[in-house]
């Protein structure tokens, strides 16, 4: 059985980026209390190659937004799926977002699930 990875990519304004930081710290909490083996999130710092396309091209950074790369690490893929559900209906993770000023759009958001291909 190989791990499930959940990863994701996304825009931030850097004017936001602690509080950012601190919304995700407390929803890292969240996510392994209900069973992720891990939670990480990487803000960019050289996102760009030439001639390939770069994660600021596939969220439509703007030049005041910050990149950031996170990924959810699960023990398969049927416990991702337990735990993300569980996750969602965490009255604390409406709460968490509802409060949150924090300049996150889903819609400019890159989202995929993988499985451990090579460890």
């Amino acid at each position: 059985m190989s791990h499930c990875i959940d990863g994701f990519v996304h825009p931030v304004p850097r004017d936001r980026l602690d509080d950012y930081k601190n919304l995700v710290m407390e929803v890292a909490k969240i996510w392994k209390e209900h069973g992720a083996l891990d939670y990480w999130e990487s803000v960019g710092d050289d996102v760009h190659l030439e001639g390939t396309r770069s994660f600021a091209d596939v969220v439509n950074a703007k030049e005041n937004e910050c990149i950031l790369f996170g990924w959810v690490i699960f023990a398969s893929r049927q416990s991702r799926d337990l735990v993300n559900e569980k996750v969602a209906a965490d009255p604390r993770m409406a709460e968490l977002m509802a409060a949150a000023d924090v300049g996150f759009d889903a819609e400019r958001m890159a989202y995929g699930c993988f499985h451990a291909f090579v460890p």
